[in-house]
Parts: C-alpha cells; sequence; structure tokens
C-alpha cells in the first residue's frame, strides 16, 4: 500500500572550505545505507550551483517514526553526528509534506 503521508527532509548544509570532498565522500556512503532503512522513500544529495560549499540533501520517509529511526541509526550517528557534522559552519533542516501530490 503506497505511503499516503510521507514527510521530505530538506536538509541545507554550509561546508567549511576546505571540506566539501570529505562531506560528499561521507554522503555517499549514509545515502547508500539510509535508503536500505525500511521507513526511507528516498535520499538524494544535491550540491549547489553558485556555492560548490553548500549542500542540499532530499530525502523522504513514510512517516515521523522513519525519521527518528533514522537519526537514530548507526550510521547517522557515526558519519553525520561524528564526522560530517564538526566539517559544516552550519546547517537548516525543514520537514515538510507534499502539497497535492
Amino acid at each position: 500500500m503506497k505511503n499516503q503521508n510521507p514527510i521530505h527532509v530538506f536538509a541545507t548544509w554550509k561546508v567549511k572550505e576546505g571540506s566539501v570532498e570529505s562531506v560528499l565522500a561521507l554522503l555517499e556512503t549514509v545515502s547508500s545505507e539510509s535508503v536500505k532503512e525500511p521507513g526511507n522513500l528516498f535520499y538524494t544529495i544535491h550540491q549547489s550551483i553558485a556555492d560548490a560549499n553548500t549542500i542540499v540533501l532530499f530525502e523522504g520517509y513514510e512517516n515521523e517514526a522513519a525519521i527518528d529511526e533514522h537519526r537514530d541509526s548507526a550510521h547517522y550517528k557515526d558519519l553525520v553526528v561524528g564526522k560530517i557534522l564538526p566539517l559544516l559552519d552550519s546547517r537548516a533542516v525543514v520537514l515538510t509534506k507534499p502539497i497535492g501530490a
């Protein structure tokens, strides 16, 4: 049965100068592990055309519980919290719901 109330996450990360290649390499692993999660619908990585140090993640989850499971996962804690966050100048995360989809 198709999920009727998915949650989409837009995360915008401003990466510290000189760290973008490291962050992108780590994100490849985060993405490949995240899409294996039962409640994950997709996980895509985008890089700003105007500023290569700005990364935008577009993620889809079945519900809030799936987001909680993602944030509690070993790969999130190890790679995102432990290794990527120290390489960021800032980050903003917005949870959204699709309109008219």
